[in-house]
């Protein structure tokens, strides 16, 4: 969320050598310069007439009222109200349907306002119908005291229930999803037995997945800066005659992130020095990163000493080079952007920092930029992941085109301006994000919710309307553009928020993405996709052997010629969790060919051919027959 002022954007040539000058790769950045990515599989050129990007508000009538506040009514023009709240889908109860989690954030009480404390979040059970229940208390997730931003969702212990991790301000807390005694689900928190109450007190986004090839899952939490309430200083405003506003983060120092090691015992182990992230070390701790080369060590030296750890607010586990094992992207907020490459072998967590040298730490002016949403997809049909990254104002929202087989250190490419992401010009705040094929073509689109963090903004409004982009698909060998179809999107389009988390998921197993977003000091609302009807659609779930952690799997369909490609992934969006299946929109056809699943760790490949469409299928690892899961809520 920087606060500089507007920034020159050179064309990718120059940028892409000043980043490698800086990172003291020029030599191998100018060879990756002129690559080119190997063409998509050819694609027929028919394009479907345009259909219509339409999102119906159901909030009024889903029975869920629930509203993120940031105690911005003290006045303490504090940074932790810029933040916001995320969302999370969670099927906590095992009905085949998804469940909505909210964060509260909180406020600060006392005569002299010096405590932070905190405002319940909530759960809602999906009775179907787009009718939803306040569960909250006999879910056992009354008891979350402190101020709250996110949540991650995974089955940190392989019981096959999908467990809670809630983040926030001062600590964070984890919940295991166990048997009530009334009978159906409940949480209840293991943090302290989990050994994750620990020193990084300002989490924000977290991930989860298996990133040591034990099956088990690991967890990355992002941290944001070393604010408190001794620690808020009184910061001008941004324009004539406001004489306070909201400090920019340039103002703290950033506070390293972590990484826990599952033990697979119920409990975490801190392995953030010996993985090779970017936290305080001694030489000691240096020594021992043997499995980087001299060039990387010492950049990391260089990245620590200058205490760029990161002020972390979005996070994304997905494999970007192909080699079946998850990698660790994290957007940072006015600092370099990290791209871990799991290096590991099989047992070991090892990490090497190659965002500068990949090409997705800066924007093409060689500058880090105001980060905070985050999301990987194959927007093109490439087969390969490319990054998206929503920025602060006077900066673009950055998509970062995957360059192809480029070995083990993957290249990418800034691309917003030739694919239609800078037309929505520099006025945006960006926050939650992700990739989804809202009509069903086959093309993943884009949404994107926007909303400032400062009280008085010079050159932009506070509320400001989310975004909509239409991937319009490849036409022969040209790469695709995305159209902003946010004026077709329905009333809650029409209208400016102050966003932040996005949740993206299939709430009455349609087969259409649907939405959820929270806002700060506003009802969060509930969109349900009605872009398109009479589409075929192909919905997977992916169940790892034993309920092994599935992220890192790569998932490719075979359809009329095209092959469209899905990724497992931990974390993605901000703050959020999203729906964890994976829906192909068919377009045109009626029928699929092979669909083909990568596992992650092992490389296995297994296939299924002719699947049944417009229905939700449960893949298996070893199983040969696909498991139906037929649920649909009208």
């Amino acid at each position: 969320m920087t606060t500089t002022g507007n920034k020159s954007v050179k064309w990718l040539a120059s940028a892409f050598l000043v980043s490698a000058a800086l990172a003291g790769v020029g030599a191998w950045a100018s060879r990756a310069l002129w690559m080119v990515a190997p063409p998509p599989s050819e694609l027929p050129e028919e394009r479907p007439v345009a259909v219509r990007a339409y999102f119906r508000d159901m909030t009024e009538e889903s029975g869920i009222r629930f509203c993120y506040r940031n105690g911005q009514e003290a006045d303490l023009y504090a940074i932790l109200e810029s933040l916001g709240g995320g969302v999370g889908l969670i099927d906590y109860d095992g009905d085949g349907l998804l469940d909505i989690f909210v964060t509260g954030g909180g406020y600060f009480d006392g005569e002299a306002k010096n405590r932070i404390e905190a405002h319940p979040c909530k759960l809602y059970r999906n009775l179907g119908g787009w009718k939803f229940r306040d569960v909250t208390e006999e879910a056992g997730l009354t008891n979350i005291p402190f101020y709250s931003h996110g949540c991650a969702v995974a089955d940190y212990d392989r019981d096959g229930k999908p467990d809670l991790l809630v983040t926030g301000y001062g600590r964070l807390a984890l919940f295991h999803n166990v048997p009530a005694t009334s009978g159906g689900r409940c949480f209840t928190e293991v943090t302290h037995a989990a050994g994750l109450l620990g020193k990084h007190f300002w989490s924000s986004s977290a991930a989860w997945g298996d990133l040591d090839g034990d099956g088990w899952p690991e967890l990355y939490v992002c941290q944001y800066v070393d604010w408190s309430l001794k620690n808020n200083p009184n910061c001008g405003g941004y324009q004539a005659k406001i004489e306070r506003d909201i400090c920019p983060p340039k103002q703290f120092e950033a506070r390293s992130h972590a990484l826990y090691r599952n033990n697979r015992d119920g409990t975490f182990t801190d392995v953030s020095k010996q993985a090779g992230l970017h936290t305080e070390r001694t030489e000691r701790d240096y020594e021992q990163l043997d499995y980087l080369s001299q060039h990387a060590k010492e950049q990391l030296v260089e990245m620590d000493r200058e205490r760029d750890f990161g002020k972390g607010l979005g996070v994304v586990f997905v494999d970007v080079n192909g080699d079946g094992r998850p990698d660790i992207y994290v957007t940072n907020d006015t600092t370099d952007k990290f791209l871990y490459l799991n290096r590991g072998p099989k047992g070991r967590l090892q990490f090497e920092d190659t965002g500068v040298l990949s090409g997705v730490a800066r924007d093409p002016s060689g500058l880090p930029n105001g980060s905070m949403g985050t999301d990987a997809g194959d927007y093109n049909g490439s087969g390969y992941p490319s990054l998206l990254v929503t920025n602060y104002q006077n900066e673009m929202h950055a998509l970062y085109r995957h360059l192809g087989d480029s070995g083990p250190t993957p290249v990418f490419q800034f691309i917003s301006q030739s694919v239609g992401l800078a037309g929505l010009g520099r006025q945006y705040v960006g926050f939650g994000t992700g990739f989804l094929d809202l009509d069903n073509d086959g093309w993943e689109d884009i949404v994107i919710a926007n909303g400032h963090v400062i009280r008085y903004p010079a050159g932009a409004q506070v509320r400001q309307r989310p975004v909509l982009m239409r991937n319009a698909g490849r036409q022969g060998k040209k790469d695709v553009r995305f159209h902003d179809v946010t004026a077709e999107g329905g009333p809650y389009f029409q209208t400016e928020h102050q966003g932040r988390g996005v949740a993206v998921g299939d709430l009455d197993n349609d087969g259409l993405p649907d939405l959820v977003i929270s806002h700060v000091n506003e009802p969060i609302a509930l969109l349900r996709n009605e872009s398109v009807a009479g589409r075929h659609w192909l919905g997977v779930e992916l169940v790892g052997e034993q309920h092994a952690d599935v992220v890192g799997a790569k998932i490719t369909l075979e359809v009329k010629g095209r092959r469209l490609t899905r990724f497992a992934k931990g974390g993605a969006s901000y703050l959020s969790s999203s729906d964890r299946r994976h829906v192909f929109g068919l377009g045109e056809a009626t029928k699929v060919g092979r669909l083909t699943v990568v596992w992650p760790s092992s490389g296995h490949e297994q296939t299924w051919n002719d699947l049944p469409l417009d229905q939700y299928w449960q893949l298996a690892a070893g199983e040969k027959e696909p498991r139906s899961t037929k649920k649909k809520v009208d």
